[in-house]
């Protein structure tokens, strides 16, 4: 691969499926390789019931993202993809939060949690394409025959939908789809 290429869900093609393929099963076979995603359908959400606007809501979702995947000891560096130029404030303030909930009141274990872009950091990339999965499947979409394909590699590997929260103890491939207060979209 050229030393530019990026891996990501956009870039599944006919051409490339053998590549992101293999990507997935690179993914499986590694034992220091896990993934957590937030599935949150966000079409019909009311922020202003709860006082939010959705980029806040949006830093709601990046907090049950990593609450449950901390590590019980040692220390972590948290990587956000680059969503705009007005993430660093809500980066520390999630960074605040996350640790305060896991009591770490002098960050030793949550060290830092910093914004990057994804075409520096391989790891973000391949999360990318694992969130790029999850999200076609659910939008029950199959518009694509590589990247059903790819979606198909990821379910028999994973052993789950990916329509459906797996055990919040899933380590590995875990899924938790959120609803809103109420199960109201």
């Amino acid at each position: 691969m050229p030393h530019d290429f990026e891996i990501k869900w956009t870039k599944v093609s006919p051409a490339k499926v053998g590549f992101y393929l293999d990507v997935v099963d690179y993914f499986f076979d590694s034992t220091h390789l896990n993934f957590r995603t937030v599935v949150a359908p966000k079409g019909k959400l009311d922020h202003s019931e709860f006082n939010q606007t959705h980029d806040d809501w949006y830093y709601k979702m990046m907090f049950y993202l990593v609450r449950n995947v901390l590590p019980a000891s040692g220390s972590v560096h948290i990587y956000l993809d680059k969503k705009d130029t007005r993430g660093g404030v809500k980066a520390r303030k999630l960074h605040d939060v996350t640790a305060n909930a896991a009591y770490d009141f002098d960050r030793s274990r949550i060290r830092r949690v910093q914004i990057v872009e994804s075409h520096h950091v391989g790891l973000l990339q391949l999360a990318d394409l694992l969130l790029g999965a999850v999200n076609y499947a659910n939008r029950g979409m199959s518009t694509s025959a590589a990247k059903s394909q790819v979606v198909q590699r990821i379910r028999e590997r994973s052993g789950y939908e990916l329509t459906r929260s797996t055990l919040p103890t899933e380590r590995k491939f875990n899924v938790f789809v959120w609803r809103p207060q109420g199960g109201r979209l």
